[in-house]
């Protein structure tokens, strides 16, 4: 929560509704709080915005039961489709959080700067395997004491080759890398080359002979 999902989507939007058709789909448990954000903003017209309220763990609706994020989907497709991308936000903030390979063709993992520079290398399926990890508001580095260096350091030793952006929506050269990447994908899509691989922890599935 606050890492700035809703502002990278807002951006996003901004940058790409004058070429493609776009909707989003929020998360949240009981609010419907960054739908209204984006709508505010004027990003898209205010139809193409749903949100979802999950009533549990915003995490679960994007990964264990993805029924209602379908639905939404769905719904916007129905009465302002055909869409060539749909952003879905995911609720809260956790290093677990992955999304389905059956919700999300790709995924952006978003940290926030401020929220200290020892997280990428903690890992979880977010840092490690999601296909684009943005390391967010690092304009704010100097005023919080956090290296973006040793982030971005320690984000490449668990992605490999997976890539990574250090973004400030106050600046122009990263939000155009964001926003190219994000037309890469899409590029790959239409082509047919783009996989989804899931993201999510391994599964451990074990029996104990002894009970």
């Amino acid at each position: 929560m606050g890492t700035g999902k809703s502002s990278l989507i807002a951006t996003l939007c901004r940058k790409l509704a004058g070429e493609l058709e776009l909707g989003v789909v929020t998360n949240d448990i009981y609010t419907d709080e960054d739908a209204r954000f984006l709508r505010a903003e004027g990003v898209l017209p205010a139809a193409r915005i749903e949100a979802v309220q999950t009533g549990c763990c915003p995490h679960t609706a994007i990964r264990d039961d993805i029924s209602a994020n379908l639905l939404a989907v769905e719904e916007l497709e129905r009465t302002q489709g055909p869409l060539s991308v749909v952003f879905i936000e995911s609720g809260g903030d956790n290093l677990t959080a992955a999304f389905s390979p059956a919700l999300a063709d790709t995924q952006i993992f978003v940290l926030d700067c401020a929220g200290g520079d020892d997280v990428p290398r903690k890992g979880g399926p977010g840092v490690t395997r999601a296909d684009l990890l943005v390391i967010n508001k690092v304009d704010l580095a100097p005023y919080v004491g956090a290296s973006v260096e040793l982030m971005l350091s320690d984000a490449r030793a668990q992605r490999g080759s997976r890539e990574v952006i250090a973004l400030s929506l106050r600046d122009d050269g990263s939000v155009e890398s964001l926003t190219a990447w994000a037309r890469a994908q899409l590029v790959s899509w239409r082509a047919g080359t783009l996989s989804p691989v899931d993201p999510g922890p391994p599964a451990p599935h074990v029996h104990d002979s002894s009970v």
